[in-house]
């Protein structure tokens, strides 16, 4: 299996880009829990990642609400369920993880679909950040809750990012 990677500025810090056979599987946060070690990335290549840059960048200065890229996250059958029923959730909402569950026809598995989410290795593209506690309260993100508190208020308008380019 072919990988390579890329590091790109963002409003949030770094963020690494991996491919794998040419097509994204991967953006971690720098920290990010359950990243995996970087020498998994394979040979640094920006090159492999234009569209992945540019429709970032386009998000990120609020020219964009969905994705369109070819992805290859790599899980097991129930995670990329989730994974793509998270592609459902609409730029600015929000669902709790029992909506979530029920979304995919497992209504009692909030708690899988949790770790699930928590596992997601592609970040922003695939908003893991949009899924919420059952009170509205937020639980839980790879990249910290901070991260995900100013992702969700980016997305509802609350803030654009600063003239530096970050969101903090």
């Amino acid at each position: 299996m072919h990988r390579t990677h890329t590091v790109i500025d963002s409003p949030l810090g770094p963020l690494t880009l991996v491919a794998t056979e040419g097509t994204l599987s991967g953006i971690y946060m720098d920290p990010h829990r359950h990243r995996p070690a970087p020498e998994t990335f394979g040979d640094s290549d920006a090159g492999a990642f234009g569209a992945a840059t540019e429709q970032l960048g386009e998000y990120f200065a609020q020219e964009r609400t969905a994705f369109s890229l070819p992805l290859a996250p790599e899980g097991t059958g129930f995670q990329r369920s989730v994974w793509a029923a998270l592609e459902e959730i609409p730029y600015g909402e929000t669902l709790s993880y029992g909506q979530l569950a029920e979304r995919i026809g497992r209504p009692g598995a909030a708690r899988a679909v949790g770790l699930a989410n928590g596992r997601n290795p592609i970040s922003i593209v695939v908003p893991c950040h949009r899924v919420i506690g059952s009170t509205g309260q937020l639980t839980g993100y790879g990249g910290g809750l901070e991260r995900k508190r100013h992702l969700l208020d980016f997305e509802r308008g609350a803030h654009a990012p600063r003239a530096d380019g970050t969101l903090w």
